[in-house]
């Protein structure tokens, strides 16, 4: 993408996805590390969103009062340091413009950001005061304007608790700092200066309830923060040209921190996920995008999960077509070739089978039913009977041809009477078996070789009868001799083509075996990788939880870290029983698709020994 585009429309306070943005987005078929930056208005988050793409110029900057982003932007530029990775830039509409003066507006601009982003950059000016951290006054809000479940149940610290492990890294930038990094004399860090300014307040009295509650949802909605300071770049005369000036020109202190915040985000910013610990293409983005932005336009407040399993149904069905396009694509060569025999055919069968499921595995998720992967095994066995099919009727149309060229002499002499003398069976005989010998050289008939003959001989039974008992040179018991042989020879390629049609039978049977233990295997594998993705998940928001019990118990807030202590029991309990739940339906899938295996496996083995 050579430069931003729009991406959320914001006209008149109403919200709506831009097209062309979205067809860029949905095209876009590598992971993404989404960043973007919120703040207020005129605060400079363009100038650090154009510095983290690599480039000069390219999100508007203005050098005026006036606003010049509106809604949500986007910049898609190669990842400097993730390889096949898309680093997605958002740059957000300023916060508090008193241009547009709708609070409510502001709000849901705040809270796309945080549903989109991987890591959140809040920018602001000056210090990190009171007055600073109440101009984030927008994370009070968050539990009404995102829901993590569908469940109409409404438990605030339960929503605050899941939060965690699905909001973005949160990032402060203060511009223009001018103060000493210190506290009682001593020196300390940015991320100490952000972490001090979150503190609480011990004490119950309203006013301390007030000035905790929005630095305590700060705490608990982003356990992941880090702080950057910046020094003025320039002077204030230079202000306004800041886009046109070399690096050169800006102060040695604020190209530091630039470089430092930058390398910060290459490094530290993860890939986008959702819930259950995957990872998102663009294109997946491009769906949440859109439903995200659709559910505020209708007036309802977006469900994490509900978006999840809206995607995860349109993902799965493209990751059906994939697999069936992969698969396909991998009989393509054989198809080629037909009539092939059905040890050829079966196997390129299984080997595109595996790469089809492989390819269907790599893209879909929370497929927990097993309802899209059994819906693409269903399309590989309807397409490949079609190639069976195909290929026997490439096999009985060659072997006809072929039996049709090797008999037109002996069909002109019957046409001549070539056979209408004594002595004529035992030229005709010779001229049959000739043709049945030649028939029999030819390679690469195909799976109906035996069954064409068969017909073949069985066409030519009443000819050859008319002419044996035509021809006088033999005796009655020669011919009754003759008629005998001639019914066990017809027998006998019966036989022979009964065992190449069971031949074929079995061989199917066996590839359904192979293919219903290989999707069993994938599937278990499947899950297992999910639970242990959600696991992680869980694991990381355990371990920030306990940390800010620690933090909590170490400044002395004794009552609110055993309040905590409890929470994280009740995280470990419902995590318990979420598991449990998890494994008994895994199993229960499981040892449904094992029914239906055997159920399968009596069928073929019925119509085997039919």
């Amino acid at each position: 993408m050579d430069s931003p585009m729009c991406l959320v429309k914001n006209a008149d306070g109403e919200l709506c996805v831009e097209p062309e943005a979205m067809d860029y987005l949905m095209g876009l078929k590598q992971k993404v590390v989404v960043v973007s930056v919120v703040g207020l208005y005129r605060t400079g988050k363009s100038y650090l969103m154009n510095k983290l793409a690599q480039k000069r110029s390219g999100f508007a900057l203005g050098a005026t009062i006036q606003s010049k982003t509106k809604g949500i932007w986007m910049w898609c530029v190669p990842h400097p340091e993730k390889t096949d990775h898309t680093l997605v830039l958002l740059d957000t509409e300023g916060l508090g413009d008193v241009e547009k003066g709708d609070s409510k507006n502001d709000a849901w601009i705040f809270s796309l950001a945080i549903l989109l982003s991987s890591t959140l950059v809040y920018n602001s000016r000056g210090t990190i005061d009171n007055d600073a951290v109440e101009k984030l006054q927008y994370v009070n809000d968050l539990t009404e304007r995102i829901k993590v479940k569908s469940s109409t149940v409404d438990e605030e610290e339960g929503e605050g608790t899941q939060f965690m492990q699905f909001f973005p890294n949160f990032v402060w930038t203060v511009r223009d700092f001018t103060l000493q990094l210190e506290i009682d004399g001593r020196e300390i860090t940015p991320d100490q200066y952000l972490e001090n300014s979150l503190q609480l307040k011990k004490g119950t009295s309203k006013k301390i309830n007030d000035y905790n509650f929005l630095r305590e949802c700060i705490r608990n909605f982003f356990p992941s923060r880090k702080c950057f300071v910046f020094p003025s770049p320039t002077t204030p005369d230079n202000m306004h040209r800041l886009d046109s000036m070399d690096e050169a020109e800006l102060s040695g202190s604020f190209r530091e921190v630039s470089d430092t915040f930058c390398r910060f985000i290459f490094q530290e910013s993860r890939m986008k996920t959702v819930i259950g610990g995957h990872t998102l293409t663009g294109e997946m983005l491009g769906h949440l995008v859109t439903t995200y932005v659709e559910t505020i336009a209708k007036g309802n407040v977006p469900c994490l999960e509900n978006a999840v399993l809206a995607m995860a149904k349109i993902e799965n069905q493209a990751a059906v077509n994939e697999g069936l396009a992969v698969y396909q694509k991998g009989m393509e060569d054989v198809k080629a070739l037909f009539p092939v025999d059905v040890n050829q055919l079966s196997e390129n069968h299984l080997q595109s089978e595996t790469q089809a499921t492989k390819a269907f595995m790599k893209r879909s998720f929370k497929d927990d039913n097993g309802e899209f992967l059994k819906a693409l095994a269903e399309a590989i066995v309807n397409h490949s009977d079609d190639l069976f099919k195909q290929n026997k009727d490439a096999s009985e149309k060659k072997c006809k041809a072929l039996l049709e060229n090797l008999s037109a002499l002996m069909d002109q002499g019957m046409k001549e009477g070539t056979y209408a003398t004594p002595g004529g069976y035992g030229l005709y005989c010779n001229h049959h078996d000739n043709i049945v010998a030649q028939y029999r050289a030819e390679p690469n008939k195909g799976v109906r070789a035996e069954e064409v003959l068969e017909q073949f001989l069985k066409d030519k039974s009443a000819e050859s009868y008319s002419i044996l008992q035509a021809d006088k040179q033999l005796t009655k018991k020669e011919k009754q001799i003759q008629a005998e042989k001639k019914k066990t020879a017809e027998l006998e390629q019966e036989k022979a083509a009964f065992r190449e049609q069971q031949a074929e039978m079995k061989r199917r049977i066996e590839n359904n075996r192979i293919s219903q233990e290989k999707y069993l295997k994938e599937m278990k594998e499947k899950m297992e990788e999910e639970r242990k993705q959600q696991q992680q998940e869980f694991n990381r928001t355990l371990e920030r939880r306990m940390q800010e019990q620690k933090d909590l118990l170490e400044k002395g807030h004794k009552e609110k870290a055993d309040l905590m202590r409890q929470e994280i029991e009740e995280i470990k309990r419902n995590n318990q029983l979420e598991r449990d739940a998890s494994t008994q339906n895994q199993k229960a899938l499981l040892d449904e698709c094992n029914t239906l295996k055997c159920s399968k496996a009596k069928q073929d083995d019925s119509c085997t020994l039919l």
